[in-house]
């Protein structure tokens, strides 16, 4: 394949993958179509939603950073590798 051909083959990828994106419908959490709720259905006056603490991101910073750190090595390794080419 032709150096030339990869930018054109990478761009059309991406196109590819953001049209097929486009297609994925959205969550709306929105009340439209609903009838009004029921006087059983709404929480009684002064009612508070439990106190459940502030959400675990530590799986979430861990994962980042493994992730990046195989991006920075993907990175690095075409780096080595163009050097050589020249």
């Amino acid at each position: 394949m032709s150096v030339a051909r990869r930018p054109l083959l990478t761009a059309t990828a991406a196109g590819a993958l953001l049209f097929a994106l486009w297609f994925v419908p959205s969550a709306n959490a929105t009340d439209e179509g609903r009838a009004t709720a029921t006087e059983q259905e709404r929480p009684a006056e002064g009612a508070r939603l439990a106190e459940t603490g502030g959400p675990n991101t530590t799986p979430y910073v861990i994962g980042g950073t493994g992730f990046l750190a195989v991006g920075a090595g993907f990175v690095a390794l075409a780096m080595r590798r163009g050097g050589r080419a020249h």
